[in-house]
């Protein structure tokens, strides 16, 4: 049949998942990090997912679908119920919450544990979740007044206090800019417009391809039209941070 139903532009879309959380119906799952119209007959043609969309990359058209099936969506919606309306629980925008130092053992001043421990508890340094450039939501409040670090991927194993030398009091966005494929200058400007940054600190490694990362961030400050202050390091592949 003829009817309205949405239309999903994929090269506006920022995998937020917004939409699919707007969904009521269940039509739109987040698939390959982009949104998309699971069953024509899965959409109620209402639309209530287009003013929630903070890239515009939803729309209406009219062209032959199936007709709209509410028994099919309660049985779909019965499958999905445990989980997000993206598909993935870990994709969802959080802060986490950090205590401000490390934890005292559990033991009195009389009673001594059989191991003392070598070293005080490492406290990690992430305040936010998911960590990914392709999986963070644009429009997520936490890059509010944030110092920005895009890191790619590797360093955090490369070298041993990543953490504490880096991460600490910073948004952390990692990526591959090799094996992830996509251009990220295009998710990294959407957040550098949409909000308040006050400064980015780009680490990558030596190595050629890593080069990537770097240049994603230069070309999003440019299609920004800001001045943010910015800076780079490059991490050895034996974990060293190379001075230039």
């Amino acid at each position: 049949m003829l009817r309205k139903i949405i239309k999903i532009d994929e090269s506006k879309c920022d995998s937020c998942g917004i939409c699919a959380d707007a969904c009521h119906e269940g039509a739109i799952g987040i698939i390959d990090g982009k949104a998309q119209l699971l069953r024509d007959d899965f959409c109620d043609g209402l639309g209530a997912c287009l003013p929630t969309c903070p890239t515009g990359a939803i729309s209406f058209e009219e062209r032959e679908a199936a007709a709209f099936d509410e028994a099919s969506v309660i049985a779909h919606l019965a499958t999905v119920k445990d989980t997000l309306p993206c598909g993935c629980p870990g994709s969802m925008a959080q802060v986490l919450e950090r205590p401000t130092e490390a934890v005292e053992p559990c033991c009195s001043d009389a009673e001594e544990p059989a191991i003392a421990p070598a070293t005080a508890p490492v406290i990690s340094q992430l305040v936010q979740w998911p960590i990914q450039i392709k999986l963070v939501p644009a429009a997520a409040p936490f890059f509010d007044g944030a110092r920005l670090l895009v890191a790619a991927d590797c360093c955090a194993f490369a070298n041993a206090d990543f953490h504490n030398s880096f991460m600490k009091g910073h948004v952390t966005l990692i990526g591959c800019p090799k094996l992830d494929g996509e251009d990220y200058s295009q998710k990294l400007t959407q957040i550098i417009i949409q909000h308040d940054i006050k400064s980015i600190t780009v680490v990558r490694m030596e190595v050629p391809c890593c080069a990537g990362i770097v240049g994603a961030v230069q070309k999003a400050l440019l299609a920004s039209g800001k001045t943010i202050p910015c800076s780079a390091v490059t991490i050895a592949i034996n974990g060293q941070i190379i001075e230039d």
